[in-house]
């Protein structure tokens, strides 16, 4: 039984030097020895249509080699009520365009064998 509970500590400790806030794949920082750096932005166009623009700046040996931006129309999502806040600090609902939740998946290149 003794043993089982320092099994136990030893796992519990483990897990908690694990945890932390800040995930280990986000980076504040581009490694421009050779990166490929992307943005995605959506801009409300009018009542029916956003536009999705996605920046890749592609950094060679500390330079940039090339930027390369596609735009794309997709439908609006509507309209959302929330409440907004303005310089006095007086709120108030305020009905504004929904926004696109962005999810991006990174993974690496590899081409497919011949």
């Amino acid at each position: 039984m003794h043993s089982t509970r320092k099994i136990w500590l030893v796992a519990s400790l483990v897990g908690l030097a694990s945890c932390n806030d800040k995930k280990e794949d986000e980076t504040d920082t581009v490694n421009r020895a050779g990166a490929i750096e992307t943005s995605v932005t959506v801009q409300h166009a009018d009542s029916t249509r956003d536009v999705v623009l996605t920046t890749h700046k592609i950094w060679v040996n500390f330079n940039e080699y090339k930027t390369v931006v596609h735009q794309d129309t997709v439908p609006a999502l509507g309209i959302v009520e929330t409440e907004g806040e303005n310089a006095d600090g007086d709120k108030k609902k305020v009905k504004v365009p929904k926004d696109y939740e962005i999810y991006i998946t990174a993974a690496p290149g590899r081409l497919p064998s011949p």
